[in-house]
C-alpha cells in the first residue's frame, strides 16, 4: 500500500510513464478523461502528452495497454499536435497491437490508424502499414492487410495512394498463410470497386485459378461506382454535400449513382505499373545486325527488340539510336515483314514511354505517313497502330507540319491514310488542343480531298471534318464550309454525329452551347439581353446561303471571312442592269441628272442620290448597281472636284450600309486608288477605302489597292495608298495581311525613285513592325546603307510600343462572334511570324554536315557547326522539319570542349528565331537538353544556356516545358548549379502565367529538396520559387505534398510555405480583357521621361519657370504646379495656372479616351472602379500614435540590419487601416512588376493626396526602406524617383521631418551611398540635397558619420563627401559640440587603403580648415607623419585656383615636393606660406576668367534663429555715416562679374573681402552699375552665404583678433548691400525668394545675442539697411516675401515671438508706404499671397494657437489695399480659384461696406489730422529706425536744425534746394524725443492698429471700438506736413 500510496500522489503524465503497470494504467485512466474534458484542440495540455502516446499504444501489459489505446485514440482524434505522433505511433500499432490477441486491441489500433488518416497522415500511416506487410509474425501482416481494405472501403483512391498497394498484392497473393490470401482477395475485390478494369494489367502475372476467382468476384459487384463513408478534416464540406445529398435523393438511385459516377476518379492503368528498364537488355549485336544485308539477321535483331518493348511501361531513357534505325527500316527496308516488326517496336516503345516518347515523334510521323503507300493490310495495320501510339505522345501542334506535308500526295493511299490518322487523332482533342489557327490549315487541306476522284479519300476527309466538327463544334468549322456543296455539308454533319470521342470528352457544343441545329433569336436575346436587335439579325441572316440581304455592318473579320467566298462568287451585272436596279431606288430626276453637261445638275443629282441611299434600309441597297451607275458619263472622269467627292462619299455610304460584295468593290477600286493622291478629293477617296476594306476584309482590300497603285504609275498615288495602309492597319488590325506579298511591294517602293513613295514605304514598315518585331528587319538586310539605316530609325521610333486595339471592323459583330474574334486575333498577333515564307531545310541537312558533328576531332564537329550556322543564316526563316540535326545538336550540348558548347546554344538562339513557333515539337528532343548546360561550373556557360532557353521560350511559351516529367527529372538531379539556375528561372518564369499544367506537381518534391540542400544558394533559390509554384498549384496541395518528408524537414517546410503563403503573387488577368485599355497608345507601364503630349505644355512655360527644376524630375503633368509654388513673377503665376488648368484638361480628355475604349468589358470597368478613390487615408492622431506605441516598446523598432519578417508583417499591419486595399496588394506583392506600378500610382496621387501623405509619411518611409534591400534596379530607381518628389513636396509645404521618421529613414537611405551603380548613387546624392531641406543638417550629421564607419569604401566615400558638403555650407555649426571628436574620426579616413575615400576625407577636412582655418589641426588632433603629408599636400593644392594662368603671367613657383617633418608639427608657418602665396597669385592674377556661376538655389535657406526683441537706437545712421572704402577700379569687362560674385561667397575671408571690394567700386560708378543687371540675385545670394559663414565663424573665433576679422567682413558685406540697395533700380530686380532670405537674416542678426548691444554700430547699420531695402525694392516682390515670411514663422515650432513680432513690424512699415506705392504694385499677385497665407492659416487656427495679431496685420494690409484701390479690387481677384470660397474676397466685401468715401474737405482735413496723429504715435517705433545720427541722447532738436538737415540731405543726393523754405515751428512734439521711453512692441502695434480702424472704418452701429481724435492746435498741421515731408526725402534716400 506504501507503494501506492506513492504513486498516487504523482501527477497524470508522471503516472502514465511509472514503471508499475497499475500507476500506468491509472494515469492512461486520468488521461482519457482528461482529454475528454478538453474542448480546445489547440489547449497547452496536448503538448504535454506529445512524447508519450507511443508508450499509450506498447505498453508491456495488455490491460494497461488496452486503456492506453483507448486514450490514444481520443488524442488523435481532438489533439492538434497529433499529427506530429502518427509515424511512431503507427509503428507501435503495427508492431505491439496487432499481434496481440485480444479483438478489442486490434479494433482501437484500426481504429487509431484510420483516425490518423482522417486527419491528414493518410501517406505515413499507408507507409507503415506497407512495411508490416513484411513482418514476419502472420497476425501483424493480416491485421495490415485489414486496415489497408478498411481505408481503401471508408476513405476511397482519391485519398488512399493505391499503388504501392496494388504492387503488393502478388506477393501477398503468395503468402503461406491461407487467412492472408482471403484478405487480400477482399482487398483485390474492393480495389477493383474504385478503379474497375485498370487493375487487371497489374495483376495478369499472378496465379491463373486465384485470377478467374477474383473473375468471378469482380462479375458480382453492382456497376455503379462506389462512394466514401468517410471524410478528411478538410472534406467536411463535402460530407455535408454527400447527407444533404442523400436526403434529398432518399432511396432513388438513379440521379445518386450518375452523380457518383461523375466524381469517380479515373484511374491510368499506367500508373499502377512498375517501369521496366530494356536499354540494358538490349543484345550487344543490335545494331550491327539491324544494318546487316540479311534480312534473317535484322529479322532476328527487332524481333530481340520486339520482345523488350512489350512491358506495358518503359524506364524513361536515351532511346534516340534505337528510334533512329527503326525508322530507317520502316522508311527504307524492302521487307515488308521487317516494316511490320519495326512498327510494332514503334508502338510497343510509345506504348511504354508515353510522353517521354515525344522527343522522337518528328523523325518517326514523316516516315510513317510516307509509307502507307504499302498497300498489304497488315503492314498497314501495324503502321496505324504505330502513328497513332506516336500521337498519343505527342501534340497535333507538333507534327501539323509533317501531316499537311502528305496531304497532296500523288498516292491516294498516303492521303486517305493522313486523313484517317487525323480523324483518329481529333478524337483525342479537346478545343483548347485544336485552336483555330491549326484547324484553318487542316480544314483547309481536307476539303481539298473532299473533290478528290477517289471515293476512299473523299470519305476518310469527310470523316475527318466530321470528328473535328464533333470536336469544335459547328460554328467554329461552318466559316470554312462556306464554299463546300449543302450535300457535302450534310455529309459531314452525318459523320459528326457518328463519331464517339475517345475517353467520352465533351464536345465545345456540350460546354459551351445546345447543339441546336437552327438559331433561336429568343433564346439568345434572354440569354444576352444587352446585345442590341442588330446583332441578332446577323446571326440569322448569317447562315443562310446565296442572299446579300444580310447587313454588312458588322464588318467584322470573322465575319468578312464567312462572307468572303459568298460574296467573291456575285455575278457582274450589266450596265442596263445596273441602271433598272437603281431607277427602282433612285429618283428620276437623279437619274436623268447624273450625266448632265452642266456640273451644277450633275452635283445636285449627287445630292439626291447621298440623301437617297442614307434613306434606305440596310438590306434592300443594290450595292453593285449604285457604284457602277457612278461610273456613268462622265463618270470618274468627272472634272468638279464638289461632284467627285460625293461620289466617293456615295461608294462609302453604300459599303457601310449594304452587303458589299468584292464583285461591287472592284468595280470602284481602280477609281478610288486613283483619286487618293488628289489634293482635293484624297481624304474622301481613303474613307471610301476604308469603307471597303471594312465589307470586304482589309487583307484583301489592301492588296488590291497596291497593286492598283503600282500599276498607275503615278508617284503620288503611291504614296498615298501606303499612307492610307500605314493607317488601316492600326485601325482594322494585322490579322490575316498577307506579309509576303506586302513585303514584296514595300521593297518595290523602296526602290522608287520618288522620295515621297519612300518616305511612306519606310513609315509602313514602321507600323509593320509594331505587329512583326525584330524578324521583319531580316528580309530588308540587303538594301542599302543609307536606307537601311532610314528604316532602323523609324523601327526605333516604335520600339516598345503596343500595337493599338482594332477599332473597325468589329464594331458591329453579335456579342459571341466579337468574343471568337478577339480569340482569333490573340492568336493571328502570337502568331504573326507564322504568316513568313519559311524555307524547308531538310534536305540541306545532310549526312555529311550530320557526321561532322558527331566527329571524335573537334575540329571536325567545329566545322560541322559552322556549316549550320550557315544554313541557318541564309535561309533566315525556316520551317520545323530539321531532319536529323537535333539528335545532333543534342549531343554538341554535352561536349566536352566548352566553345563548341557555347557554339552549340548559339546556333540554338539562332534556330528559335528562324523557326518560330514552330519551335515547339523540338521542345522536347532538342529544349530539355539546353538543361544540363545549366549544370555546368562556368558562369559563362550557364549565363549562354539560360540566354538560349529563354530565346526558346520566348517562341514557345511556357506550357511546352511544364507539361510532362522532363522538368521534374532535371530538377531531380543534384547538381547544385542547375538546382539554383533552373529554380531562379521557374521563379522568373511561372507568376507570369495565367495557368500551368498539372505537371507542375511533380516538381514538388524535389523543390522540397532542395529547401534542404547542402547548398546555399539552393535553399535561397528554392524559397524564391516557393511562392511562384504555390501561386498555380495552391497552398493546400503544396502542404499535402509535405505528408512525405520527414517529420523535421516537415516543420521546416510548412513553415517557409507559410511564409511563402503570404508573399504569393497574384495571378494575371487574361490578356484579352486588358488588351484594349493597354492597345490604345496609352501604356500602365512607366512611359519615357516626357512624352509628346507633354510638350506643348512645357513650350508654353515661362523663361524663368523653365530655369526652375524640380528635384525628382517627375512627370510633365506636375511641372505647373511645382513651378507655381516657385514662380518669381505675377506674370509666372498666371502662365503655370492656365498650363495647370489645361494639363489637367488634357488628362482628363486622356482618361475618358481610356474609359471610352473599354466600354463593353466590364471586368476592366470594375478593376478601374476597384481603384479608384484615394490611396491613403488619413486616421486622426495615427502617426502620433504610432510613435507612441513605439517609444513605449508596444511595437518593434524600425532598427534593423536587414529587414526580418516580423518587421515586413508589422509594416503591413499598420499600414491596413491607412492604405488603400488594392495598393497594398501591390505594395506587398511579390512580383516588383507590381512595386514600380505602386510606385508610380503614389507619384500620380501625390499631388492631389498631400495632406493624406503627410499623414502616413512614416509609413511610406519604412515601405520604401524595404526597397533599399531590394536588388531589382528598375524598382530601386523608380524608389528613388518617387522620394525625391515627394521632398520637393514637402520643401513646397514646409514640412519637417519628425525624430521618429528621420531615424527610421535615413539610415537606410545611407546604405545605398554604397550601392556600386552610379546612377543609384547619384539620385541618392540628389536625395540627400532635398533632405537637408525637411530635417536640420547638424541632426544629419550624426547619421553620415555612423555610414563613415561602414566597410563599404563607396559608402564610406560618399557619407564623407556628404560631410564635407555641410561643412561647407553650414560651416562648424553642424558639429554642435562634437567638433574635435567629429573631426578626429573623419581624420582616421586619410589613412583608408581606398583611393576614394582618402579623397574624400582629405576634402572634409579642407573644408573644415577653409571655415575655422588653423584651429582645424588642434581638433583633428595627432595624426601619423604619413597622414599628415598628405593634409598638408592637399592643402596647397586648395588654394591654388583652377582656372589656367594667361601666358603672359610668369610661372609660379611650384610648392616643394616633400614637407619636412618639422614643418608638420608647426602648421603655423606653413599655413601662413599658404596664405601668402594665395594673395601673391589673387594680386598677380586680378583677371580670371569666369569658372563657375553661382546658383542661387544651392544656397540653403537660413534657419529663423530665437533672439530678443528688436533694439532701439538714439541716432539714424545716414548715408553720410556709412564706412567706405576707397578700392582701386577694376572692372575689364561684364564677363568678370561671375567670378566677383563668385569670390564674394567664398569661404577664405581674404577673398571674400577683395570681392566685396570689387562690388563695391562697381556700385559707386553709375556708368557700371548696369553690368549688374540681370545679376541681384546671384549677388544677394553670394553676399547672404557670406554672412552665413561669419556666423559660424564668430563661434570658433580665437582672440579679439580674430573677433576684428569677422566685424570687419560683416562690414563689408552690410555697407556692399547697402550700395545696392541704394543704386537705381538694381534693387527692383531681386526676387521674392532672395529678399525673403535677405529680410529673414537680417532680423536674425538684429536679434543675435552677440550683437545686441545698442551702441553696436553693426546693429545700427543693418536697421538703415532694412528700413532702406524696405523702401526702395520692389513693393510687390517685398510684401511676397513678407507674407512668406510670416506664414513661415507661424507654422514654425522653433521661431520665436521676438522674431515674428519683427516680421510684423516690416509690414507695418509697408502698410505705411502703400499711398504712394500701389500703383507699382500688382495686385492680383499680392492678393493671392493674402489668399494663400489665409488658406494656411485660417482665423480659427490663428486663435487657437494664440497668434491673432498676425491675423490681424494680414487683414489691416487687405483692407489698407481696399481703402486706397477702392471697389476696382475685386477686379484683381483673377489668380485665385474658386474666388467665392477665398476669404479674401469676403474681407474685401466686408471692408467696402464700412467704407464711406471722402467727398469733401472737412473729410480731408480730419485724414490729414489722421495721419499727424498717427505718425506722432509711431514716434517711437521710427526711432530705432530713423533716428538722426547727430543727435546725442539730450539734445533737443529744433525746427532750424531739421531745415538744416533737410538741406544737407539734398545736397548730397544731387536734389534741388530750391523748395519752399519751412517755416518755424514754435510748438507741437518734437519728431525725435530727448529720451523717449520705450515702450514694448506689442503695445505699439496694438496702438497702431487701433488707429488704422478709425481712419478705416464708420461708425454704423458695429462692434467695433473706436477712439476720439483731438483737432489739431495751433500750427500742427504745418509741423505735420513739415515732417511728413521729411521722411519722404528720408525715404527715398534711404
Amino acid at each position: 500500500m506504501g507503494d501506492d500510496s506513492e504513486w498516487m500522489k504523482l501527477p497524470t503524465d508522471q503516472k502514465c510513464e511509472h514503471k508499475v503497470w497499475k500507476a500506468r494504467l491509472s494515469g492512461y485512466t486520468e488521461a482519457l478523461q482528461q482529454f475528454q474534458r478538453i474542448t480546445d484542440d489547440k489547449s497547452s495540455e496536448w503538448g504535454k502528452y506529445q512524447g508519450l502516446i507511443k508508450k499509450f499504444v506498447t505498453d508491456s501489459n495488455a490491460v494497461a495497454q488496452l486503456k492506453g489505446l483507448e486514450a490514444a485514440l481520443v488524442y488523435v482524434e481532438n489533439a492538434h499536435v497529433a499529427s506530429r505522433t502518427v509515424g511512431e505511433v503507427v509503428s507501435g500499432v503495427v508492431c505491439k497491437v496487432f499481434n496481440q490477441p485480444k479483438a478489442r486491441a486490434k479494433e482501437l489500433g484500426t481504429d487509431i490508424c484510420l483516425m490518423y488518416t482522417e486527419i491528414e497522415k493518410g501517406e505515413v500511416v499507408q507507409e507503415e502499414i506497407l512495411k508490416g506487410l513484411d513482418n514476419k509474425n502472420p497476425k501483424i501482416a493480416l491485421a495490415c492487410v485489414e486496415v489497408l481494405r478498411r481505408a481503401v472501403s471508408e476513405f476511397g483512391s482519391k485519398i488512399i495512394t493505391l499503388k504501392p498497394i496494388v504492387k503488393v498484392l502478388p506477393k501477398l497473393f503468395e503468402s503461406r498463410e491461407k487467412a492472408v490470401r482471403d484478405e487480400a482477395k477482399l482487398l483485390a475485390v474492393e480495389i477493383y470497386k474504385w478503379i474497375r478494369d485498370a487493375l487487371r494489367p497489374a495483376l495478369q502475372n499472378i496465379n491463373s485459378v486465384l485470377l478467374k476467382e477474383l473473375e468471378e468476384e469482380w462479375a458480382k459487384l453492382p456497376a455503379s461506382a462506389p462512394r466514401p463513408s468517410r471524410f478528411l478534416r478538410s472534406q467536411q464540406d463535402l460530407r455535408a454535400k454527400y447527407e444533404q445529398q442523400q436526403q434529398v435523393d432518399g432511396d432513388a438511385g438513379g440521379g445518386d449513382g450518375a452523380d457518383l459516377e461523375e466524381e469517380a476518379p479515373a484511374v491510368d492503368a499506367y500508373e499502377l505499373l512498375e517501369a521496366v528498364e530494356i536499354l540494358s537488355k538490349i543484345p550487344k549485336d543490335f545494331y550491327e545486325k539491324i544494318e546487316a544485308k540479311k534480312w534473317q539477321e535484322r529479322k532476328e535483331a527487332l524481333e530481340a527488340l520486339e520482345a523488350l518493348t512489350k512491358n506495358p511501361k518503359l524506364v524513361n531513357g536515351e532511346y534516340g539510336d534505337i528510334v533512329k534505325a527503326l525508322n530507317k527500316v520502316i522508311g527504307k527496308d524492302t521487307n515488308v515483314m521487317l516494316v511490320t516488326i519495326a512498327a510494332k517496336c514503334v508502338t510497343g516503345l510509345a506504348t511504354g514511354l508515353r510522353k517521354k516518347f515525344g522527343i522522337y515523334a518528328g523523325h518517326l510521323v514523316p516516315t510513317i505517313l510516307d509509307k502507307f503507300k504499302e498497300k498489304k493490310a497488315q503492314v498497314v495495320q501495324a503502321l496505324q497502330e504505330a502513328i497513332d501510339a506516336v500521337f498519343l505522345s505527342t501534340t497535333l501542334q507538333n507534327i501539323s507540319e509533317d501531316v499537311l506535308a502528305v496531304m497532296d500526295n500523288k498516292n491516294p493511299s498516303v492521303k486517305q491514310q493522313a486523313s484517317m490518322f487525323l480523324s483518329r487523332g481529333f478524337r483525342h482533342c479537346t478545343p483548347t488542343t485544336l485552336p483555330k489557327s491549326l484547324l484553318k490549315s487542316f480544314c483547309v487541306a481536307l476539303l481539298k480531298q473532299v473533290n478528290d476522284s477517289a471515293p476512299e479519300v473523299r470519305d476518310a476527309a469527310f470523316e475527318a471534318l466530321g470528328t473535328a466538327m464533333k470536336v469544335v463544334g459547328e460554328r467554329a468549322v461552318n466559316p470554312f464550309l462556306a464554299d463546300v456543296d449543302k450535300l457535302k455539308v450534310d455529309k459531314i454533319k452525318e459523320c459528326s454525329e457518328k463519331v464517339e470521342l475517345a475517353g467520352g470528352k465533351k464536345t465545345a457544343g456540350q460546354v459551351k452551347e445546345k447543339p441546336v441545329p437552327k438559331a433561336e433569336p429568343t433564346a439568345e436575346a434572354s440569354a444576352r439581353p444587352s446585345a442590341p436587335p442588330k446583332k441578332t439579325l446577323v446571326k440569322q441572316s448569317a447562315p443562310k446561303k446565296g442572299k446579300a440581304t444580310a447587313p454588312k455592318g458588322g464588318a467584322a473579320p470573322a465575319k468578312a471571312k464567312k462572307a468572303e467566298n459568298k460574296e467573291s462568287v456575285e455575278s457582274e451585272l450589266s450596265l442596263e442592269v445596273c441602271e433598272e436596279q437603281a431607277a427602282m431606288v433612285l429618283p428620276a430626276s437623279c437619274m436623268q441628272m447624273l450625266d448632265s453637261a452642266n456640273w451644277k445638275e450633275r452635283l445636285a443629282a449627287m445630292e439626291e442620290f447621298q440623301k437617297a441611299v442614307e434613306q434606305m434600309d440596310i438590306g434592300e441597297i443594290p450595292c453593285q448597281a449604285l457604284v457602277r451607275l457612278l461610273a456613268k458619263k462622265p463618270g470618274w472622269k468627272e472634272t468638279n472636284f464638289q461632284v467627285m467627292q460625293l461620289k466617293l462619299q456615295v461608294v462609302a455610304a453604300v459599303a457601310q450600309r449594304g452587303s458589299f460584295s468584292k464583285t461591287s468593290a472592284l468595280a470602284v477600286l481602280d477609281a478610288v486608288v486613283e483619286k487618293t493622291g488628289d489634293v482635293k478629293c484624297g481624304v474622301k477617296a481613303k474613307e471610301a477605302l476604308s469603307a471597303i476594306a471594312e465589307a470586304c476584309t482589309l487583307p484583301w482590300t489592301a492588296e488590291q489597292v497596291v497593286s492598283k497603285a503600282f500599276s498607275q504609275k503615278n508617284p503620288k498615288n503611291q504614296a498615298e495608298a501606303l499612307n492610307w495602309l500605314s493607317n488601316a492597319i492600326k485601325e482594322f488590325g494585322f490579322a490575316g495581311v498577307n506579309v509576303k506579298a506586302f513585303i514584296n511591294n514595300v521593297k518595290t517602293s523602296l526602290a522608287a525613285t520618288n522620295p515621297a513613295v519612300r518616305t511612306s514605304a519606310v513609315s509602313l514598315l514602321g507600323v509593320m513592325y509594331m505587329y512583326m518585331g525584330a524578324p521583319l528587319r531580316m528580309f530588308f538586310e540587303d538594301e542599302k546603307a543609307s536606307l537601311l539605316s532610314q528604316i532602323d530609325s523609324e523601327f526605333e521610333k516604335v520600339k516598345g510600343q503596343t500595337p493599338p486595339a482594332p477599332i473597325r471592323g468589329s464594331s458591329k459583330t453579335s456579342a459571341e462572334e466579337e468574343a471568337d474574334d478577339q480569340e482569333e486575333e490573340a492568336e493571328a498577333g502570337a502568331d504573326v511570324v507564322d504568316l513568313l515564307p519559311r524555307t524547308n531545310i531538310s534536305d540541306r541537312i545532310t549526312s555529311e554536315m550530320v557526321s561532322k558533328i558527331g566527329d571524335k576531332n573537334w575540329k571536325q564537329r567545329k566545322e560541322g557547326l559552322d556549316e549550320v550556322a550557315a544554313v541557318l543564316s541564309e535561309a533566315k526563316f525556316i520551317q520545323p522539319n530539321i531532319a536529323e540535326l537535333p539528335l545532333a545538336l543534342r549531343g554538341r550540348l554535352a561536349d566536352s570542349n566548352k566553345i563548341l558548347v557555347q557554339q552549340t546554344l548559339s546556333i540554338l538562339q539562332q534556330m528559335a528565331i528562324a523557326m518560330g513557333p514552330g519551335l515547339r515539337q523540338h521542345v522536347r528532343g532538342l529544349g530539355f537538353p539546353i538543361l544540363t548546360v545549366l549544370t555546368d561550373s562556368k558562369n559563362t556557360v550557364r549565363a549562354a544556356g539560360l540566354a538560349t532557353l529563354n530565346a526558346w521560350v520566348e517562341q514557345t511559351g511556357m506550357k511546352e516545358w511544364l507539361e510532362g516529367e522532363e522538368l521534374s527529372e532535371e530538377l531531380k538531379k543534384e547538381n547544385p548549379f542547375l538546382r539554383q539556375e533552373l529554380l531562379a528561372w521557374l521563379a522568373s518564369k511561372l507568376p507570369s502565367l495565367r495557368s500551368a499544367p498539372s505537371d507542375l506537381a511533380l516538381c514538388v518534391p524535389h523543390l522540397y529538396s532542395c529547401l534542404e540542400d547542402r547548398n546555399a544558394d539552393v535553399r535561397k533559390k528554392a524559397q524564391d520559387a516557393l511562392p511562384a509554384f504555390m501561386m498555380h498549384l495552391g497552398f493546400d496541395k503544396m502542404n499535402k505534398a509535405t505528408a512525405k518528408l520527414k517529420p523535421a524537414s516537415k516543420d521546416q517546410v510548412v513553415g517557409l510555405l507559410e511564409k511563402a503563403r503570404t508573399s504569393m503573387p497574384a495571378k494575371p488577368s487574361a490578356p484579352a480583357k486588358t488588351a484594349p485599355a493597354a492597345q490604345n497608345g496609352v501604356k500602365a507601364a512607366p512611359s519615357p521621361p516626357a512624352s509628346d503630349k507633354d510638350a506643348p505644355d512645357m513650350e508654353h512655360l515661362p523663361a524663368e519657370a523653365k530655369k526652375v527644376k524640380s528635384a525628382a524630375a517627375p512627370k510633365a503633368k506636375r511641372t505647373s504646379q511645382e513651378l507655381d509654388s516657385r514662380a518669381n513673377s505675377s506674370l509666372n503665376s498666371s502662365l503655370e495656372k492656365e498650363n495647370a488648368r489645361l494639363s489637367a484638361k488634357s488628362r482628363s480628355h486622356t482618361k475618358a479616351k481610356i474609359g471610352k475604349q473599354a466600354v463593353g468589358k466590364k471586368p476592366s470597368v470594375k478593376a478601374e472602379e476597384d481603384r479608384s478613390g484615394p490611396i491613403f487615408i488619413v486616421m486622426p492622431n495615427g502617426k502620433e500614435q504610432r510613435i507612441k506605441e513605439e517609444k513605449s516598446l508596444k511595437v518593434l523598432k524600425w532598427n534593423f540590419i536587414t529587414p526580418r519578417e516580423e518587421f515586413v508583417e508589422q509594416l503591413k499591419i499598420q499600414m491596413v487601416p491607412c492604405v488603400a486595399k488594392w495598393l497594398m496588394e501591390d505594395l506587398f506583392h511579390t512580383d516588383f512588376q507590381k512595386h514600380i506600378k505602386a510606385i508610380g500610382t503614389m507619384i500620380e496621387h501625390l499631388e492631389a493626396e498631400t495632406e493624406a501623405t503627410v499623414c502616413c509619411l512614416d509609413l511610406i518611409l519604412k515601405w520604401f526602406t524595404l526597397r533599399f534591400f531590394e536588388t531589382n534596379t528598375s524598382v530601386l530607381m523608380k524608389a528613388l524617383e518617387y522620394l525625391k518628389v515627394l521632398f520637393q513636396t514637402l520643401i513646397n509645404q514646409d514640412y519637417h521631418l519628425t525624430e521618429h521618421e528621420a531615424s527610421s529613414f535615413i539610415p537606410y537611405l545611407i546604405l545605398k551611398m554604397g550601392e556600386p551603380k552610379d546612377v543609384v548613387r547619384k539620385d541618392v546624392r540628389s536625395l540627400c540635397r532635398l533632405l537637408r531641406q525637411v530635417y536640420p543638417a547638424s541632426r544629419i550629421f550624426p547619421f553620415l558619420m555612423d555610414g563613415t564607419k561602414s566597410k563599404n569604401s563607396k559608402q564610406r566615400a560618399e557619407c564623407l563627401e556628404e560631410l564635407g558638403s555641410l561643412v561647407g555650407m553650414c560651416g562648424m555649426l553642424v558639429f554642435q559640440q562634437t567638433a574635435a571628436k567629429s573631426l578626429r574620426e573623419i581624420a582616421v579616413h586619410i589613412g583608408d587603403r581606398d583611393t576614394a575615400v582618402r579623397n574624400a576625407a582629405l576634402n572634409t577636412v579642407v573644408t573644415a580648415y577653409n571655415v575655422c582655418g588653423e584651429q582645424v589641426y588642434k581638433l583633428i588632433g595627432q595624426l601619423s607623419e604619413k597622414d599628415m603629408s598628405m593634409l598638408e599636400e592637399r592643402l596647397k593644392r586648395s588654394v591654388k585656383k583652377p582656372a589656367a594662368l594667361p601666358a603672359s603671367k610668369p610661372p609660379e613657383d611650384k610648392p616643394p615636393a616633400s614637407v619636412n617633418a618639422t614643418l608638420l608639427r608647426k602648421p603655423a608657418t606653413c599655413l601662413s606660406e599658404i596664405r601668402s602665396q594665395n594673395a601673391a597669385m589673387q594680386q598677380q592674377n586680378s583677371e580670371v576668367p569666369p569658372v563657375f556661376k553661382l546658383d542661387p538655389k544651392f544656397i540653403v535657406d537660413f534657419s529663423p534663429i530665437p533672439m530678443p526683441d528688436l533694439v532701439k537706437v538714439d541716432s539714424d545712421l545716414s548715408p553720410l555715416d556709412l564706412l567706405h572704402y576707397n578700392f582701386r577700379h577694376h572692372v575689364d569687362s561684364v564677363c568678370s562679374i561671375d567670378l566677383v560674385i563668385s569670390d564674394v561667397a567664398s569661404p577664405d575671408a581674404k577673398t571674400s573681402m577683395q570681392g566685396l571690394k570689387r562690388i563695391a567700386e562697381i556700385l559707386r560708378h553709375d556708368g557700371e552699375r548696369q553690368v549688374m543687371s540681370g545679376r541681384v540675385d546671384e549677388l544677394m545670394a553670394a553676399m547672404l552665404q557670406q554672412l552665413r559663414l561669419l556666423a559660424s565663424r564668430r563661434m570658433v573665433a580665437d582672440g579679439q583678433s580674430g573677433q576684428r576679422d569677422v566685424d570687419e567682413l560683416y562690414s563689408a558685406v552690410i555697407s556692399s548691400l547697402n550700395l545696392l540697395i541704394l543704386a537705381g533700380k538694381l534693387v527692383e530686380e531681386a526676387s521674392p525668394d532672395v529678399l525673403k532670405d535677405l529680410v529673414q537674416v537680417l532680423l536674425s542678426l538684429i536679434l543675435d545675442p552677440q550683437q545686441s548691444s545698442v551702441e553696436s554700430p553693426l546693429i545700427r547699420s543693418v536697421h538703415v539697411l532694412l528700413s532702406t531695402l524696405l523702401k526702395t525694392a520692389d513693393p510687390t516682390s517685398t510684401l511676397s516675401a513678407l507674407l512668406l515670411l510670416l506664414q513661415e514663422s507661424c507654422k514654425s515650432t522653433t521661431c520665436s515671438s521676438e522674431f515674428r513680432e519683427m516680421v510684423m513690424k516690416c509690414h507695418w512699415r509697408m502698410i505705411k508706404f502703400l499711398p504712394e506705392k500701389v500703383e507699382a504694385l500688382y495686385l492680383d499677385r499680392v492678393l493671392l499671397d493674402i489668399h494663400n497665407f489665409m488658406k494656411v492659416f485660417p482665423k480659427e487656427a490663428i486663435r487657437q494657437n494664440s497668434n491673432e495679431l498676425v491675423y490681424r496685420t494680414v487683414k489691416t494690409l487687405l483692407h489698407t489695399l481696399c481703402r486706397i484701390v477702392g471697389p476696382k479690387i475685386m477686379d484683381h481677384l483673377s489668380l485665385i480659384e474658386n474666388r467665392n470660397e477665398s476669404e479674401v474676397e469676403a474681407q474685401l466685401k466686408r471692408a467696402m461696406k464700412n467704407t464711406v468715401p471722402a467727398q469733401s474737405q472737412t473729410s480731408r482735413n480730419t485724414e490729414n489730422v489722421g495721419k499727424a496723429k498717427t505718425l506722432q504715435s509711431e514716434s517711437t517705433f521710427e526711432s530705432s529706425t530713423k533716428a538722426p545720427a547727430g543727435v546725442s541722447g539730450n539734445e533737443t532738436v529744433t525746427p532750424a536744425q531739421l531745415q538744416e538737415r533737410l538741406r544737407v540731405l539734398r545736397e548730397i543726393h544731387g536734389l534741388s534746394n530750391s523748395a519752399k523754405p519751412v517755416n518755424k515751428v514754435q510748438c507741437g512734439p518734437p519728431v525725435v524725443s530727448s529720451k523717449p521711453a520705450l515702450p514694448s512692441s506689442m503695445d505699439m502695434l496694438h496702438s497702431k492698429l487701433s488707429h488704422l480702424c478709425e481712419t478705416r472704418e464708420q461708425q454704423d452701429g458695429q462692434n467695433v471700438q473706436q477712439q476720439s481724435t483731438a483737432p489739431p492746435a495751433g500750427p500742427l498741421p504745418d509741423l505735420s506736413d513739415f515732417i511728413a515731408r521729411l521722411e519722404r526725402i528720408k525715404a527715398n534716400l534711404h
